[in-house]
C-alpha cells in the first residue's frame, strides 16, 4: 500500500509531462502550419519563360519617340532601355543589337535595368516591364519571370541587393523579393502600394511612393515621412541615399532626411525626376528646368543653380557610369563635359515619324493618308509614301477620342475632350464646335455620319458625348438624353446600320439604345436583355447583326432579331477599348485592354487572339486600307497584312 501512494506521484508527474509535451508539440506544429500558410500567402506564384525571338511576317513598326527609361553598362555594351524595348550600343557607339518589345521582347514597356546577381545565379542584366514581370538577359539570350497574377508583372522599379535577392517595386502590390527561387512581398507594412523609387542597402531601404510619401524599413520595421511630416509632395519621384542622410525628390522639390526626419528641404517648385550625389553636391534631374546642382555643405538651406544651358530641359535619369556621369533624356543619352559646363549628346535616337507612343485613335482619309490621334498629344497626320508626317496639337486638338472621314467634303472629324473639330485634309483646322454651338457637352467620346435613306448624301451628325447625344443637321443642333428615352447619358460609343433603314445605335455606360428617325425605339439591358455587360464601349454593323463591344463581357452579338449571343470561343471578362472594333468583308478586329488583338474569322465563326508583332497587349485603336491592318497601342503603331495573319 506504501509502495502504490509512493509511485502514484511519479505516475503522474510522467501523465503530466506527456501531457504537457503533446501541447507544446501541438502548439509548435500550429505555429509552424501558420508560418507555411503566411508565407505560402506572401508569395506569387511566376512561371520562368525562355523567350524565344518572334518574327511575325507582313508585321511593320512605325518610329516613335524611343523615351529612354534606364541605362546601364554591362559585358562591354552600354544597355538603354525605353517602352520600344532595350538597345545595346558597343564602345564605339554604334547600335550592335535591338530587343523590340512584341519581336524580341514580351510586348510591354521595358521601365528600369539594373546588374546584379539572383541566388545562386551568374551576374546578368535585368530588366523590370510595366506589364510582362522581370526580365533576364545572360548576355545571349532573355529569360521572363512570370507572376501569375497580373497586378504583380506591372513593374515600376528594381535594385539588386548584395545578399542574391531583387527588390521589386510594382505598381499595385507593393514591395517585392525575388532570390531566384520565390517571388514574395518584402514586408507586410509595404504591401499594395504604387512604388516609384528605390534606394538604400539591405539594413535600410527606402521606399518612395506615388502618393504616401517615403517610406523606410530598418530593423524589421517601416515608418514614414509624408507631407504632414515636411516632405514637400506626398509624391516621390527619386531617392539618393549617402551615410546617415537620404534625399527625397518629390513633384515639388526636395527633402534631405536624417535620423527618420525632414531635417531641410530646398529646390522648391522643381519636379524632381532623378538624383546622383557626387561628394558635397546633388545632381538634379527636373521635368522642364534641365537639370541642377545643389551645393549641399553651402548653407541651411543649400545653394541651387542650373547645369550649363537648359538642354535636355527633361532629365529623366543621372547616372553613373565607368566614372562618368550621364543624363538620360527623352531624345537620347548626354555626358557632362564638366561641372557647370553642361551637357553634350553622346547617343540619339532615330528619327520617329509619329509624335507620340499612346495611341487613341486611328483613321485613313480618301488619299491614303493616316491620321494618328494621341491621348493627350495631339494628332498626326501621316503620309505613308514619302514617310512624312504633320503634328497637329493645340489647346483644343490635345485628348483625341476619334477621328472619322467625311469624303465627300475631304473633311476629318476629330472627336476631342474640348470639342468637335474640324479639319480640312491638309491638317488644318477649319471649324471647332462646343457647347456653345449647340452641343449637348464639350467631351466628345464619338462620331458617326447619316446619310439620306434615298439619296445617300450626307444629312446629319450624330455626336455622342458623356450628357447624351447631338444630332447636326442643316437645321441646326438638337440633343437627345435620358429624359427623351436614351437608357444613359453617357454615350461611349454611335454605330449605323448599313441598311437603308439607317438604325442608329447608342452604346452608353448603362446600356443600349436603338434609333430611328432620331427618336429612341428600344433600350437593352442586363435587366431586360441577354446583354452581358451594360457598358458598351464599342459598336460595329456586321451584315445583318450588330458587335457590341463590352468593358468586361468581351464582345457579344445582338441578331436582326434583337436577341443576345455570346462567343464561346472568348474569354467573358474581356475589356474592349472604346471604339477599337472594326469590321472588314472577311474578319472582325477588336482591341482589347491587356489582351491584345482579338480577331474574328467571319467564315468560321470563330475569335483567336493575336499577340505577336504588337509593342503592347493594350490595344487602343484600328483603322484598315487595302488590306492593310493599322494597330494602335499604348506603346505604338504597328502594320499588319490582314492576308498574312495566321490564327
Amino acid at each position: 500500500m506504501k509502495r502504490t501512494w509512493r509511485t502514484a506521484p511519479i505516475v503522474v508527474g510522467l501523465v503530466l509531462a506527456a501531457s504537457i509535451g503533446f501541447v507544446l508539440w501541438e502548439a509548435r506544429r500550429a505555429f509552424q502550419r501558420s508560418s507555411a500558410e503566411v508565407a505560402a500567402s506572401a508569395e506569387f506564384k511566376f512561371q520562368t519563360i525562355s523567350i524565344e525571338a518572334v518574327t511575325p511576317f507582313g508585321v511593320e513598326s512605325f518610329a516613335a519617340p524611343a523615351g529612354f527609361t534606364d541605362a546601364v553598362a554591362y559585358a562591354g555594351n552600354l544597355y538603354l532601355s525605353s517602352p520600344a524595348g532595350i538597345f545595346a550600343y558597343g564602345p564605339d557607339g554604334a547600335l550592335h543589337k535591338s530587343y523590340r518589345a512584341g519581336l524580341e521582347l514580351p510586348a510591354a514597356p521595358v521601365v528600369a535595368m539594373a546588374t546584379g546577381v539572383a541566388g545562386a545565379q551568374e551576374l546578368g542584366l535585368w530588366a523590370a516591364t510595366s506589364g510582362a514581370g522581370l526580365l533576364r538577359f545572360d548576355g545571349d539570350r532573355f529569360t521572363q519571370i512570370l507572376p501569375d497574377d497580373p497586378t504583380a508583372r506591372l513593374l515600376t522599379a528594381l535594385m539588386p541587393l548584395s545578399t542574391g535577392r531583387i527588390l521589386l517595386g510594382t505598381e499595385k502590390r507593393g514591395l517585392l523579393v525575388f532570390d531566384g527561387k520565390r517571388l514574395s512581398r518584402f514586408h507586410d507594412s509595404l504591401r499594395d502600394l504604387h512604388v516609384t523609387a528605390l534606394a538604400g542597402t539591405e539594413s535600410e531601404i527606402w521606399v518612395g511612393t506615388l502618393d504616401h510619401g517615403v517610406l523606410r524599413w530598418h530593423a524589421g520595421q517601416v515608418d514614414g515621412v509624408s507631407e504632414e511630416n515636411g516632405l514637400p509632395d506626398k509624391q516621390v519621384l527619386s531617392l539618393a541615399t549617402s551615410g546617415s542622410k537620404t534625399y527625397v525628390g518629390t513633384a515639388n522639390g526636395i527633402a534631405e532626411i536624417e535620423s527618420g526626419k525632414v531635417s531641410r528641404t530646398f529646390a522648391p517648385g522643381a519636379f524632381t525626376k532623378a538624383m546622383l550625389l557626387a561628394g558635397d553636391h546633388l545632381l538634379v534631374g527636373t521635368m522642364e528646368q534641365g537639370t541642377l546642382d545643389v551645393a549641399l555643405k553651402v548653407s541651411r538651406s543649400a545653394s541651387v543653380r542650373p547645369v550649363g544651358a537648359a538642354q535636355p530641359a527633361q532629365v529623366d535619369r543621372l547616372l553613373p557610369i565607368e566614372g562618368k556621369t550621364y543624363a538620360l533624356a527623352n531624345d537620347g543619352l548626354y555626358t557632362g563635359t564638366q561641372r557647370g559646363g553642361g551637357w553634350k549628346q553622346v547617343l540619339k535616337s532615330d528619327g520617329a515619324l509619329l509624335s507620340d507612343r499612346n495611341i487613341s485613335a486611328l483613321s485613313v482619309d480618301s488619299s491614303g493618308k493616316l491620321w494618328v490621334g494621341y491621348f493627350d498629344r495631339g494628332l498626326d497626320v501621316v503620309d505613308l509614301s514619302s514617310r512624312r508626317s504633320l503634328h497637329v496639337e493645340n489647346d483644343r486638338l490635345f485628348c483625341i477620342n476619334r477621328i472619322v472621314q467625311d469624303p465627300a467634303r475631304s473633311l476629318a472629324l476629330v472627336a476631342t475632350a474640348n470639342g468637335l473639330v474640324v479639319m480640312d485634309s491638309a491638317g488644318r483646322t477649319q471649324q471647332v464646335l462646343k457647347k456653345q454651338d449647340g452641343l449637348i457637352a464639350d467631351h466628345v467620346t464619338d462620331i458617326t455620319l447619316l446619310h439620306d435613306a434615298r439619296s445617300g448624301a450626307l444629312s446629319a451628325m450624330a455626336i455622342a458625348t458623356p450628357a447624351g447625344i447631338t444630332f447636326l443637321d442643316a437645321t441646326g443642333a438638337r440633343s437627345l438624353y435620358a429624359f427623351h428615352g436614351l437608357v444613359n447619358n453617357h454615350a461611349y460609343s454611335l454605330g449605323v446600320s448599313d441598311s437603308s433603314d439607317q438604325l442608329l445605335l447608342v452604346g452608353t455606360l448603362g446600356g443600349l439604345s436603338v434609333l430611328r428617325g432620331g427618336v429612341v425605339r428600344a433600350n437593352y439591358t442586363t435587366a431586360n436583355s441577354g446583354l452581358k455587360h451594360n457598358w458598351i464601349t464599342a459598336l460595329v454593323p456586321v451584315g445583318d447583326e450588330w458587335f457590341a463591344g463590352t468593358y468586361g463581357a468581351g464582345v457579344l452579338r445582338m441578331t436582326d432579331h434583337g436577341s443576345w449571343e455570346i462567343f464561346a470561343d472568348m474569354p467573358i471578362d474581356v475589356v474592349v477599348n472604346p471604339n477599337a472594333l472594326l469590321v472588314t468583308p472577311t474578319h472582325v478586329f477588336a482591341g482589347t485592354l491587356g489582351r491584345g488583338l482579338w480577331v474574328f474569322d467571319r467564315e468560321r465563326q470563330r475569335w483567336m487572339p493575336v499577340v505577336s508583332g504588337l509593342p503592347s497587349l493594350n490595344v487602343t485603336a484600328l483603322a484598315a486600307r487595302d488590306g492593310n491592318l493599322f494597330v494602335g497601342t499604348d506603346n505604338g503603331l504597328v502594320r499588319m497584312n490582314e492576308n498574312e495573319m495566321k490564327f
